[in-house]
């Protein structure tokens, strides 16, 4: 009966990043119609992050130590701050589909960063490192991110902070449970706080019934939902399974993207979109567990 309770919470999981997290995209495009970029990840994260901490501490869950804030905050600063914020800053000047297309290049960053903690990279593994490589180059010789090379560096510079904190999270001491999401949701939305102000961003003084949605989607079913089941796939199953989401949500941002946005696709995109996806199914593929 516990194997058929946990079967089921990882089938809702990976629901959960498939499909919540490939609508995203176009959920921070209506946001950033009207709100800053890192003023509306910061509130997403950290009124996300502030809810689930108050609640499972109201149900008795236990305050984390110092040792498990610190892992906490590591990674809240590599996945929401660094890898989430930096995507609402690039999605000011590229499509929705473009920047979810950038993105699932995370498990061949997962591949690379892994060997810091002695993974071998193995020759299937490196070829899909360059397929996944020749992918972007195509955006950038014919997408939409040509000459564009300031959002394609920080669209990497994005997958590569995601998948580096979700490999060294993994070794670092965690809360436990849903205290981990609720935490590095906190920490990571306070960070994207602090750059807001840096940045200068004020309140907007109009804001649109879309872009409210949006927030509301992102805070609710982004954040809350869809982080979280992400974090509960990371300690479950094997990491391939947990990556599996990289496949669905570029073809999920697309489908939305054209479908609700009118988001313009050239043929050089749907290309690249099928490249890298071979070159993320050779990385996901190899049959090592340690990525």
């Amino acid at each position: 009966m516990k194997i058929k309770s946990q079967t089921l919470l990882v089938i809702l999981a990976l629901f959960c990043t498939y499909f919540i997290w490939g609508s995203t995209y176009l959920a921070i495009r209506f946001g950033i119609e009207s709100f800053p970029p890192f003023l509306m990840a910061g509130m997403r994260f950290s009124i996300a992050g502030a809810i689930l901490y108050i609640v499972i501490r109201y149900l008795g869950a236990a305050n984390p130590t110092k040792q498990q804030w610190l892992g906490a905050s590591a990674v809240g600063i590599l996945l929401p701050a660094l890898g989430n914020g930096t995507v609402c800053y690039v999605q000011q000047t590229i499509s929705s589909s473009v920047a979810a297309l950038s993105i699932a290049t995370a498990p061949i960053w997962m591949a690379i960063f892994s060997s810091i903690w002695g993974h071998k990279i193995t020759n299937k593994e490196w070829l899909g490192v360059a397929v996944g490589f020749v992918g972007i180059a195509l955006l950038n010789i014919g997408g939409s991110l040509h000459g564009e090379l300031t959002s394609e560096l920080l669209l990497i510079f994005a997958a590569a902070s995601w998948s580096f904190g979700s490999v060294w999270g993994r070794r670092l001491e965690m809360p436990v449970g849903l205290m981990a999401s609720a935490t590095q949701m906190l920490i990571g939305g306070l960070a994207l706080l602090v750059m807001s102000a840096l940045q200068g961003e004020t309140w907007p003084q109009q804001i649109s019934q879309k872009s409210w949605g949006a927030m509301l989607f992102l805070i609710v079913l982004g954040s809350l939902v869809a982080y979280s089941a992400y974090q509960y796939l990371l300690k479950t199953v094997r990491p391939l399974v947990a990556s599996s989401n990289t496949f669905v949500n570029p073809v999920v941002a697309f489908t939305v993207g054209i479908w609700f946005a009118n988001e313009h696709v050239t043929t050089i995109e749907f290309i690249a979109l099928a490249v890298i996806l071979v070159g993320v199914f050779l990385v996901l593929s190899a049959g090592n567990k340690e990525i």
